[in-house]
């Protein structure tokens, strides 16, 4: 393991604390080219204009972002636009090697994808941000996951978790007074939803990055409960996913496939589909990231229909555990024309105002606190698992960018009946010592 590695990864121990001194401070395309500075003010000063691609629930906080940037510097123009995630995987990784990439650009954090804050700077195309005042204030536990060998090349505005988006009418019209707590009633949830004629788990697996969300939200229970120290060992070489409790998470995941939990198709169900499934009443749940909570609430009639709760992945309810990382955010490319304004665009957002703004378009746990910061009330029953029952998204320690595919593809195979879990696993494990 190198020293890089080992620097961009969360400690989990260091996680479980920050997450605690959160929840107390508590109480989500277009190809860009290279920016020219063009026109000038009517004031004769020179305009700067800067690009921005980023993915679907980064819109609405950046849309905010660029409209109180412009009104305190009006000289620097910045345009946005949004793609899927799989494809700026891609793209943006080829135009950033290729030197063409745009100024500001969507950036995960930790190690574990092509667009990971550690992939990327290790290949020297993200600007440092270290001399910003805002960087000495990230939480201790949160540091890995913006910086390398001590250095910040990644801004985000605090962290986000994953569970259960579900459409309160729907749990009304089964009778269902509270959600469920262990994984038992979990099942006799959706089973009473299903008799009621109302799809339990809305599931958009053709969109690649939501096959992941189910296993995420089901490992914290079934391998960070039973061994906090899981991805240490898994990084020394002493365990794997085929040996660990990823199996019974995968499992469980096919149980709610066999037992008929799933709209029919998952993978030819989009994102944009499932959400719409859940808005609307006709799905009751979907597992997601709180990120896009507000996707989902602009889908229904009413934003106060949808909430969230953990999902509960162990029968004993105080070994549920929930996944809570942080979200994604954006950096400067390093080799950009502008790279000096692009980071005072990242300085701006810095501030703790938009902190705050940014986390509560999202539904996020603001990065740092004031008492101007809130918690969206969505998100408000998890706070009490972030003390000492919580981890990073498991993908945030991968030691490289070839895993995630590989589960993604995984997942879809088998929910197509074209594979079985041992060679989900086993392609997994192969991909984790590439």
């Amino acid at each position: 393991m190198t020293d890089l590695l080992h620097n961009a990864r969360v400690s989990r121990g260091q996680f479980l604390r920050l997450m605690g001194g959160l929840a107390v401070a508590a109480a989500a395309t277009a190809c860009s080219t290279r920016p020219e500075t063009t026109a000038t003010t009517g004031g004769g000063a020179a305009t700067t204009d800067l690009k921005f691609i980023g993915v679907a629930d980064q819109k609405t906080p950046m849309d905010e972002m660029v409209a109180a940037y412009q009104k305190v510097k009006p000289t620097v123009r910045l345009t946005t636009s949004f793609a899927p995630t799989d494809q700026v995987q891609t793209s943006i990784r080829t135009q950033l090697g290729a030197g063409n990439a745009p100024d500001l650009h969507v950036v995960y954090p930790g190690s574990g994808s092509a667009m990971s804050m550690s992939q990327i700077a290790e290949a020297g195309l993200l600007a440092d941000l270290s001399a910003q005042p805002w960087t000495q204030t990230i939480p201790t536990g949160f540091k890995p996951a913006f910086q390398v060998d001590g250095k910040t090349y990644l801004y985000s505005a605090g962290s986000s978790v994953i569970g259960a988006v579900y459409n309160k009418k729907a749990f009304e019209k089964a009778g269902i007074e509270a959600p469920p707590t262990t994984w038992s009633e979990f099942l006799a949830v959706c089973d009473k939803l299903k008799k009621a004629g109302v799809v339990p788990i809305a599931l958009g697996a053709q969109t690649p990055w939501v096959t992941q969300l189910i296993t995420y939200a089901l490992v914290p229970s079934t391998v960070y409960a039973k061994d906090p120290t899981f991805d240490d060992k898994q990084l020394a070489g002493q365990t794997s996913f085929a040996d660990s409790g990823w199996r019974q998470a995968m499992e469980m995941y096919l149980e709610l496939q066999k037992r008929g939990f799933f709209n029919d198709k998952p993978n030819g169900t989009t994102f944009e589909q499932q959400t719409s499934m859940v808005a609307t009443g006709k799905a009751a749940m979907a597992i997601q990231v709180s990120a896009v909570l507000p996707d989902f609430r602009k889908a229904a009639s009413s934003p106060d229909d949808l909430s969230m709760f953990p999902v509960p992945g162990a029968d004993d309810a105080a070994s549920v555990w929930i996944p809570a990382g942080v979200v994604v955010g954006l950096g400067a490319a390093a080799r950009g024309k502008n790279v000096e304004e692009a980071k005072a665009f990242i300085d701006f957002l810095a501030k703790q105002e938009n902190i705050n703004a940014w986390a509560k378009a999202i539904a996020a746990i603001p990065l740092t606190q004031d008492a101007a910061s809130t918690v969206d009330s969505a998100v408000q029953s998890f706070l009490p698992f972030t003390k000492d029952r919580a981890v990073p998204f498991m993908d945030q320690r991968w030691p490289n960018a070839e895993v995630q595919p590989v589960h993604f593809a995984v997942i879809q195979e088998l929910l197509a009946g074209d594979s079985t879990i041992d060679d989900a696993l086993k392609k997994m494990d192969e991909a984790y010592k590439k």
